[in-house]
């Protein structure tokens, strides 16, 4: 965190009048602004509506039933620059050459490792095509990879991951290609934690891949939690002695055997308490829950939190904060483009891993400005959390998953983002997703995106709490995920602004499929080509408003406002 302008040094520690009291003058300045009602604009205020959500959020930001705070999702809580690191290294240097046709993968890696152990800075690419048969790895925190821009530095990537590393298959059986979910030729992650995976992988010990290690028991306890609200900023501990301001720890939430943590993900209420949890075995593989953050102040027992707690922190989920595998931090990669030898996609789930960027077990790190072509897989967030992509594209001849967020991936922010419309027809058997979000990941963002494919997809796992706004789309995709991973959404899913191009509602129009959700601002649509179905019966409280519109809603872009409200 940095600077004035964020909350966490100003409201998380006052008093909820304190708060209150400040947020209203912060919702006059970010409504005004939103909806045009400055002096000399009552023509163009006219023209817009503010939803009464909005107004509602406003008054309970934290607490709101159907939209969550995501305010503070992304790269040092939103940051409009990335930092900028010194150069320590051109590529050149170590044997890099643009020629198209050397190998330059072990010169970029060379520079690379010589930058992490320098303790960290930036490593330039030229303008240039560099040919690569290997995975570009950032493995050391505070490690920048930067190119000369997307459209002046190439990667001709010639190889898979499953030559370069070997087939991965699922943990959960049968003949699946996690190639197809995981993995990325250009592979953001701490160098122990990608070791590990790839000895497990070699092993055909196939791993689990978040914070805690291939078995998740890389982890231990450092104090217990007392009882606290969704929406708090501090927390109270048993014994503050292991905590320190700038630590990145997990809180930790197991379940009981009620499956009360589950139905609370959800909303709780009817609906999610005659869910069959039981039988759902690849969700309740993925609990505890595990919410990396980072601590700001310590004073006494009381630890306040650089965002606010995603989920109540009761007793009976054995509330605990623990340590987890180092992280990656501070680490981005700029400026470039990645492209795969074009090669047919694979039919579904049986991908060879031409897959593009990918942040694992990362936390505060970026993409910018980066573009993956004939990718199967585009951009993956996985047991990633504090990350930012921004101005990122998939283009080429079409993908499975043109953007992943799964393992638990929390906090991200991905913007202005660009998903092209396929340059050669989809092979038989393929299958075409589009902005995913699955596996308990939660106050993730999608903001100013244009999808020329693909869909708002859910794999199940019970992703909650999830935004997606200002965003034009195509919806011809699909959505996945296995029966066994439970429910597509939890609580708090919230669309806002959206402008369907083909009037296809599936997993866009949320109010009779997910609940204590929010649908603002989408252009009228029709349910055809459905496979989405609630899972859930009776009242879902989800909220449908300014149906049949979309860009006169103010705020236009939820995350922007939500913002706005604190600077």
């Amino acid at each position: 965190m940095e600077g004035s302008t964020d909350m966490g040094h100003a409201h998380p520690t006052g008093s909820p009048l304190t708060r209150r009291t400040m947020l209203g003058g912060a919702t006059a300045v970010a409504l005004a602004a939103a909806t045009g009602t400055t002096a000399g604009a009552a023509q163009a205020a006219s023209a817009t509506e503010v939803p009464s959500l909005w107004r509602e959020f406003t008054r309970a930001p934290f607490t709101h039933p159907q939209i969550p705070y995501i305010g503070r999702a992304g790269h040092r809580a939103g940051a409009p620059r990335f930092l900028r690191r010194p150069v320590v290294a051109d590529i050149r240097d170590f044997g890099a050459t643009p020629d198209g046709t050397t190998d330059s993968a072990p010169a970029i890696n060379r520079a690379i490792a010589a930058a992490g152990r320098a303790g960290g800075g930036t490593v330039t690419i030229p303008p240039g095509t560099f040919r690569i048969d290997d995975v570009i790895r950032v493995g050391h925190s505070n490690v920048v990879l930067r190119g000369a821009g997307s459209s002046r530095t190439k990667l001709h990537a010639t190889k898979n991951l499953t030559e370069l590393i070997g087939a991965y298959g699922s943990r959960y059986g049968g003949d699946k290609s996690s190639w197809s979910w995981a993995g990325g030729l250009i592979w953001l992650a701490p160098e122990g934690r990608w070791n590990s995976l790839v000895a497990a992988i070699r092993a055909k010990n196939w791993p689990f891949e978040g914070w805690t290690g291939n078995r998740r028991d890389e982890w231990r306890p450092l104090t217990g939690v007392a009882p606290a609200r969704r929406g708090s900023w501090t927390v109270t501990v048993t014994d503050p002695s292991s905590l320190r301001p700038g630590a990145l720890v997990l809180l930790r939430l197991a379940d009981d055997a009620e499956h009360t943590l589950l139905e609370h993900m959800c909303g709780g209420g009817p609906g999610p308490e005659a869910y069959t949890w039981d039988d759902k075995t690849k969700l309740t593989s993925y609990v505890p829950y595990e919410w990396p953050v980072r601590i700001t102040r310590v004073h006494g027992r009381k630890v306040t939190l650089e965002r606010p707690l995603p989920l109540d922190v009761r007793p009976e989920w054995n509330p605990q904060l623990t340590t987890h595998i180092p992280e990656l931090s501070g680490s981005g990669v700029e400026g470039l483009t990645l492209e795969a030898t074009e090669t047919p996609q694979q039919p579904h789930l049986l991908d060879k891993g031409h897959n593009g960027v990918v942040l694992q077990c990362a936390y505060d790190c970026w993409v910018d400005d980066v573009t993956v072509r004939h990718v199967d897989n585009g951009f993956g967030l996985v047991a990633a959390s504090a990350c930012t992509l921004r101005h990122t594209r998939v283009a080429g001849r079409g993908s499975h998953h043109p953007y992943f967020c799964r393992e638990g991936s929390h906090d991200n922010l991905i913007e202005d983002f660009t998903i092209e419309a396929r340059t050669t027809p989809a092979p038989a058997g393929t299958q075409l997703h589009g902005i995913n979000v699955e596996g308990l990941s939660s106050h993730n963002v999608w903001s100013r995106g244009d999808m020329r494919m693909g869909t708002f997809d859910s794999h199940r796992g019970l992703p909650f709490a999830n935004v997606r706004t200002d965003i034009t789309v195509d919806n011809n995709g699909r959505h996945g995920g296995d029966a066994s991973a439970g429910p597509l959404f939890g609580a708090r899913f919230t669309h806002w602004n959206v402008r369907v191009t083909n009037a296809r509602a599936g997993m866009i129009r949320l109010d009779g499929l997910a609940p204590y959700s929010a649908t603002v601002g989408i252009n009228e649509v029709r349910e055809f080509d459905q496979i989405d179905v609630p899972d859930f019966a009776g009242d879902l409280h989800s909220r449908l408003e300014l149906y049949g519109t979309t860009d006169v809603v103010r705020p236009r872009n939820l995350y922007d406002a939500q913002r706005a409200l604190f600077r």
